[in-house]
């Protein structure tokens, strides 16, 4: 028999009820869902109305590279939820702290590759491909940032042990927010680099 939570006079079974945070997420991501199809969908004219050679100066092993460290990032943020599920709080603080510098380390591979692509000549300004790259890919780079600012506020309250295995809904909406991120880059990846 299941257990029934009484909300506003109505009964209603516990395990039905959708946590408003992660509702606000899910609407959230709809509307990024839209902004990033809107900065695709500019990108992909952009590329169709440049050279066939327009991203001969981007490294697709670096991508590749970046792509692998952000997908890691997000089975860290799996393995943190995992853990904190179980009552693992180091297991949540560790993955976490992992996230965090998996995250950082694919910003900041991201930054070094903008860095080398600016000193080649490759501006935002030289080309209707640069400035759609660049637009595209920072915004990306944007999410991965705000991102890293919600562990920088996540971990403290593991460490603390405010997140238990009851109240864990804080991790469960950063790890919506991140796995988008990271399916957002898959995307970028190829159609920015192998396409």
């Amino acid at each position: 028999m299941s257990e029934n939570v009484t909300v506003r006079g109505q009964s209603e079974p516990v395990g039905r009820r959708l946590d408003n945070r992660k509702l606000g997420m899910w609407i959230f991501l709809a509307t990024e869902v839209m902004l990033f199809s809107s900065l695709i969908g500019a990108f992909l004219q952009a590329k169709a109305h440049s050279p066939a050679t327009a991203n001969d100066a981007l490294n697709i092993p670096v991508a590749a590279i970046n792509t692998f460290v952000l997908i890691v990032s997000s089975t860290a943020v799996v393995m943190a939820l995992s853990s904190i599920e179980d009552g693992n709080k180091t297991g949540l603080r560790n993955f976490l702290i992992l996230t965090l510098l998996l995250g950082a380390t694919f910003l900041s591979i991201q930054i070094i590759e903008f860095a080398h692509l600016l000193r080649e000549g490759f501006t935002p300004s030289g080309s209707l491909f640069a400035g759609a790259f660049y637009t595209v890919t920072g915004f990306h780079g944007f999410h991965v940032f705000i991102g890293l600012l919600i562990l920088l506020w996540l971990i403290p309250q593991a460490i603390k042990g405010r997140l238990t295995s009851a109240e864990h809904m804080r991790v469960e909406v950063f790890g919506l927010y991140w796995h988008f991120v990271d399916v957002v880059w898959i995307v970028l990846f190829t159609i920015i680099y192998l396409l």
